[in-house]
């Protein structure tokens, strides 16, 4: 397993800091670049609201009537102005209101999130830290000292993206950090991957770290159940 320190509000300062460690089963995955390419995709492609829509010959208001005769006037017949050859008429082919949601399977979803995070702790870019503020008031500057700590750029300026990953009701991490540029803050339950792979590092907070990996272990326990019940054959975990 991977170990990392746990950064505190009192670590920032040069206090001594306890260590966590990282399941490999989350934190040491197999990186797979196609599968995590293609869950962005679909995950970009459900966020498309898809409400385009361009107006038909049909749909255009006016050019009921025939603009002149069918014969005699040496020009080629036409039976209304609204056609898409005039200026105001109608469009052919144009785009029409549709669902770009693409189906994604729950192991897909959580293969390639499992990637992503493999390798921002490959290269050292998951942190931990026990809580940002000290205390129960928001305080941005002091939870901006405990991130830097974090990332490793004490004492500088925040240049790169940062995934603050919090439980929902840690109030305090959530209005201290909400505002600040280049740090985007989600739940444990809404890690994505494309959220990790647009970061350049990861922080949990130990709270929700620990209630990520147990949900992430129990869904991982809970596939290998079903697939030794529906082969009959023992994983070779257990026969060791």
């Amino acid at each position: 397993m991977t170990t990392v320190s746990v950064v505190s509000p009192s670590g920032a300062k040069g206090a001594k800091s306890q260590d966590v460690e990282l399941p490999d089963e989350i934190f040491a995955a197999r990186i797979n670049v196609p599968l995590m390419h293609q869950v962005v995709v679909a995950q970009e492609a459900a966020a498309r609201q898809g409400t385009h829509a361009t107006k038909t010959r049909g749909l255009v208001r006016g050019g009921g009537k025939k603009p002149y005769r069918q014969k005699g006037t040496g020009r080629a017949r036409q039976g209304s102005v609204r056609a898409p050859q005039y200026a105001g008429g109608g469009t052919v082919h144009g785009p029409q209101p549709r669902s770009y949601v693409q189906r994604t399977p729950k192991k897909m979803k959580t293969a390639a999130l499992r990637g992503a995070l493999s390798d921002r702790a490959s290269n050292g870019r998951v942190a931990v830290v026990s809580q940002f503020v000290e205390g129960e008031l928001p305080s941005t500057g002091s939870a901006l000292d405990v991130l830097r700590t974090a990332i490793g750029l004490t004492g500088e300026k925040l240049r790169v993206n940062v995934l603050v990953i919090a439980q929902p009701d840690d109030e305090v991490t959530w209005k201290s950090l909400r505002n600040v540029p280049g740090v985007r803050i989600l739940a444990d339950g809404q890690l994505n991957t494309y959220d990790v792979l647009v970061s350049e590092h990861v922080v949990f907070t130990q709270a929700a770290l620990a209630d990520f990996v147990g949900r992430t272990g129990q869904t991982s326990t809970g596939q290998a159940s079903t697939a030794q019940a529906s082969t009959g054959q023992p994983r070779k975990e257990d026969e060791q």
